[in-house]
Order: C-alpha cells, then sequence, then structure tokens
C-alpha cells in the first residue's frame, strides 16, 4: 500500500484492492457497507497501514503490486533475505519493499540474477530448475590445456555430489575462458565440475537467466524487467 502516515482515502484503498472500481466503492461507503476498524466508514475517511477495513464485514486488503528486477551481483554479496547477514542481497540492492532472490548466486560468484515479490513464479521457476537455462562466463587460473576435450567432458557430464551433471553447452573462448549454459544448478556446481577436470576458477559470472540477459547493467544496479521479459519468465 502507498501513502504518507496520514492514511489514503478510503475508496482508493478499496480500490486497490481489485474488489470493484473508485467509483463503486463510494456507492459501498455511502450505502454504509464498510467500517474501519468497526467504524463505519465515510467519504473522506482515511486509511493507516494498521487499519482494518472490511466490506459487508469482511476483511479488505490492497493487492500488492508485483516488482520484477534483475540485478547484477557484485562478488561478496550473499543471496540471502536474512538481514542479520551484513553482506544481504536485499540491503544491497536497498529497496524498500520485501523481494525474494529467484535461486541463488555464490558469494564469489557475480552477475545477473532476478528478485521479485511474486511467490507463485519464484516457486515455478524453482520447481522446474532443470527446464531452463543459465548462461556463465568463466574463467580459470590455468591455461585448457586441450580445449576439445574440455569441452566434451563438461558437456557430457561430470561426476559431483554423487551424481552426474546434465548435458550442457559449452564454448571455449580462449586459453583461460569459456562460456557455459547450464540446465540445473547444483551448489557450486561450475566450480566443481572444473576442480574434477583439475582446474580452479578465479572468476565467474552469470551473463543470462532464461530470456533475461546481463546486458550492459553495470555491476552494484539493477533495472525493472519489461513486461516482454515477464511474460517471457512465465512462458507465455
Amino acid at each position: 500500500m502507498t501513502g504518507t502516515d496520514s492514511g489514503i482515502r478510503i475508496n482508493k484503498y478499496i480500490a486497490s484492492s481489485g474488489l470493484c472500481s473508485r467509483r463503486e466503492a463510494d456507492v459501498l461507503i455511502e450505502e454504509g457497507r464498510v467500517t474501519v476498524d468497526g467504524v463505519t466508514a465515510v467519504s473522506g475517511t482515511k486509511v493507516l497501514p494498521s487499519s482494518l477495513v472490511e466490506v459487508d464485514g469482511k476483511p479488505v486488503t490492497p493487492k500488492e503490486e508485483l516488482i520484477y528486477i534483475a540485478y547484477n551481483k557484485p562478488l561478496g554479496i550473499t543471496c540471502t533475505t536474512d538481514r542479520s547477514d551484513p553482506d544481504n542481497i536485499i540491503d544491497a540492492i536497498g529497496l524498500s519493499d520485501r523481494i525474494f532472490p529467484i535461486g541463488r548466486l555464490d558469494k564469489n560468484s557475480s552477475g545477473l540474477i532476478l528478485l521479485t515479490n511474486d511467490g507463485d513464479i519464484v516457486n515455478t521457476l524453482l520447481r522446474a530448475e532443470n527446464n531452463h537455462e543459465k548462461e556463465y562466463e568463466v574463467r580459470l587460473i590455468q591455461t585448457i590445456r586441450d580445449p576439445g576435450s574440455f569441452k566434451s567432458s563438461m558437456e557430457n557430464g561430470l561426476p559431483i555430489l554423487g551424481q552426474i551433471t546434465l548435458p550442457c553447452e559449452v564454448e571455449v573462448t580462449g586459453p583461460h575462458t569459456f562460456r557455459i549454459i547450464l540446465h540445473q544448478g547444483l551448489n557450486r556446481q561450475i566450480r566443481r565440475m572444473c576442480d574434477h577436470l583439475g582446474y580452479k576458477v578465479s572468476k565467474l559470472r552469470r551473463i543470462r537467466f532464461m530470456n533475461i540477459e546481463l546486458g550492459e547493467l553495470q555491476s552494484g544496479t539493477y533495472r525493472k524487467l519489461t513486461s516482454a521479459e515477464i511474460r517471457g519468465l512465465k512462458g507465455q
């Protein structure tokens, strides 16, 4: 709900719930069918965040505006909503709205992570974790000895965490660098895969999540997703 400490007008509050239009809310108020904290409302009554608004004896609450943002997470930020963690992602972004990260990105990794207050889409995407793509740019400390063998080994699956990783797509882009597209999200998966082949990751950055690209978004900044991007996330 928006507004100041003095509250918002009762007709606007009711309309924001999706129950009816503001004009229709005026009619409900005129008919004496609206109460605020047990007192019959009149035109111009103000509603505070702590107020209980009822129409015909049934509680009414405003719909929360859905927020979808893309954030370029810097190194050192933790993908947790626990505010006791001094490096938590919520304080780093600085939004007053209650939002949640979709999935996670290791503290020592950077790049794209999505956050939202839409619990439905978070649950849907996390349940289908093995069905959507995540793309990363990776730099290794060592030189890639045999690019062809490295690519094949990574793509065909490696044993980590007691299982074989799902097939993925790898493009070796330089003596120390490659891009990888994953369809799953095991804990520290890319680092563990590289460890298995005798390499250590020095830099890991996510550049795409499904249809959302990091693009030119600067480190430590965020942007709202476009309507088209949101529809893509929802498979529409």
